[in-house]
């Protein structure tokens, strides 16, 4: 059930957004307890996804199948890591992870490739949530002079 985000990984059109979504008021709560609790907390959710998408795959007898979404999930929370959740940080924040997701920048491709189990999983989505949160910064400080940039 985790692995596939509640069933939401069983949607059969566009699991991973489906899942991305899921992790939105998520993320709006870690807006809430501060940088350093954010950090903490993602950095936590990111080894348990690595383990239960390990499991999953293993159960599943499927090399990274479309059906586990929690990559995603813990994908989005790095991508908005730190911010306000503001409409127009999670909107932009949204649509950027899910960019980098499906377009895969270096490393995220090559990890996705090479790298086995639930680390090779979880890994290439957390590099799009890096990605998409430099973006969403530099976004920020250049639409709202950094106001809402930083946080924590």
């Amino acid at each position: 059930m985790l692995a596939t985000g509640f069933a939401a990984g069983r949607i059969p059109l566009a699991p991973g957004t489906f899942g991305t979504l899921l992790g939105i008021p998520i993320g709006c709560g870690l807006a809430e307890v501060g940088f350093t609790a954010t950090v903490l907390i993602v950095g936590a959710l990111v080894l348990c996804a690595v383990w239960i998408t390990g499991e999953a795959e293993r159960l599943l007898g499927q090399k990274d199948p479309a059906c586990i979404v929690i990559d995603e999930i813990v994908g989005i929370l790095v991508a908005l890591a730190g911010m306000p959740a503001t409409p127009f940080n999670l909107a932009a924040g949204f649509i950027a992870f899910r960019a980098f997701d499906i377009i895969k920048p270096f490393p995220a491709r090559w990890l996705d490739a090479r790298v086995p189990g639930g680390w090779g999983i979880v890994l290439d989505d957390v590099v799009a949530g890096v990605y998409s949160n430099i973006l969403l910064r530099v976004l920020s400080s250049i639409f709202f002079q950094g106001s809402a940039a930083w946080t924590g």
